[in-house]
């Protein structure tokens, strides 16, 4: 296991009622900013128990965040709250907004162009307002971790950052506030902590015992629970449970010491900007492929993932990896989510060497847990996703 430091400052209300929490979190003269997305916290309730929470407290009001969260939207929200003087960000919604009031916090008092931070993932960015969250989609793990991702669709770009000045001070995770979902939604936060985990796991050993059966741990809970979870919306227990796993999948406890990939979500990111595909969904794409065409190199922990994961023990070695990444591909087609290209109405043989191409002209030479996923290689991951 390599060398780490472990920080995670966010602190955790979980469970019925939390969003009462709130009066004691935000403090009683904070100017604040509600950051929210399209609408549904007010037809299901959270907009009148955070505004309730919040009492007497000034607080000025952000609509209209979209997944995927666009920087010109965003940069609304920045002139706001630097004309309104406001000091303190509470996000209201999923991952997309929990990420742009991360960008929005550390905007506000950045002297240059805040995209030149997210450009350079995070540098530059010396000082940002504090936020807290209250969570109603669990997906992304943005809700106790200090990154970001934001699309510029005006540039078609889709980048992530991330920076410890905006670690969420506090959230709030009401797993009732998730019961009105619509069943897409849910499909995409499964398989994207799903990815989450595997991004973390699915690399080569380290010698990492705690951290791998802690990523298992998470892995076998979603997958039990996904099934009880869609069937049942309002099954307190089945979503506690999956709002739990969709944190832990991406708040850090799993990282510490081991190696870590991210070529699926880089990928994913590209296809989203350049197709508006959702995010888990661009993941469930590429990761069959990758996971393919990478055996080799992920061999050892491929063979751990069948057996602790997936139960595969009897045949070959490549029988038992052919059989977990069938294995995998069938896990998100069972949510609804569809694993090829075509199935986007997107031509690979088009958008294979655009992704490249896009990549090179950024500067990207190779990435993955050992750096040999070149563009090149990407060209062919996405191509055997046709």
């Amino acid at each position: 296991m390599e060398n780490f430091t472990f920080h995670n400052p966010t602190r955790i209300h979980f469970g019925r009622g939390q969003i009462a929490q709130l009066a004691q979190e935000i403090p009683a003269d904070a100017r604040t900013l509600l950051l929210a997305g399209g609408g549904s916290i007010k037809a299901n309730g959270v907009h009148a128990q955070v505004l309730k929470a919040l009492g007497a407290r000034s607080v000025t009001e952000f609509w209209g965040v979209e997944a995927n969260p666009d920087f010109d939207t965003l940069m609304r929200a920045v002139e706001l709250c630097r004309r309104e003087k406001l000091d303190w960000i509470l996000a209201v919604g999923g991952g997309s907004v929990l990420d742009g009031a991360k960008f929005v916090a550390a905007a506000v008092p950045f002297a240059g162009d805040p995209w030149d931070f997210v450009v350079k993932r995070g540098a530059g960015i010396k000082s940002a307002l504090p936020l807290g969250a209250v969570l109603t989609l669990p997906a992304t793990g943005s809700e106790a971790n200090c990154f970001s991702v934001i699309s510029r669709r005006a540039l078609k770009e889709k980048l992530a950052f991330g920076h410890p000045s905006v670690f969420p001070r506090f959230s709030v995770l009401d797993p009732e506030t998730t019961f009105s979902l619509p069943p897409r939604q849910i499909a995409n936060g499964i398989g994207d902590a799903f990815c989450h985990v595997l991004e973390q796991y699915l690399t080569y050993p380290a010698d990492a015992a705690v951290q791998d059966r802690f990523a298992e741990g998470v892995l076998r809970t979603l997958v039990e629970v996904a099934p009880k979870t869609m069937a049942a919306p309002t099954d307190y227990a089945a979503r506690a449970n999956f709002v739990w796993a969709a944190t832990c999948a991406l708040n850090g406890w799993i990282s510490p010491g081991v190696p870590q990939d991210w070529a699926t979500h880089t990928i994913g990111h590209e296809l989203t900007a350049l197709h508006g595909i959702d995010h888990a969904r661009s993941l469930a794409i590429v990761l069959p492929s990758l996971l393919h065409l990478q055996r080799v190199t992920k061999r050892e922990k491929l063979l751990q993932f069948a057996e602790r994961v997936w139960d595969v023990r009897d045949g070959s070695a490549d029988a038992r990896i052919d059989t977990a990444i069938a294995k995998t591909r069938a896990f998100y087609e069972s949510l609804g989510i569809r694993t090829h290209l075509a199935d986007y109405q997107v031509d690979a043989a088009v958008t294979a060497p655009e992704v490249a191409r896009r990549l090179t002209a950024r500067g990207v030479t190779a990435i993955g847990e050992r750096g040999d996923l070149t563009p090149a290689r990407i060209e062919q991951i996405l191509r055997a996703a046709a």
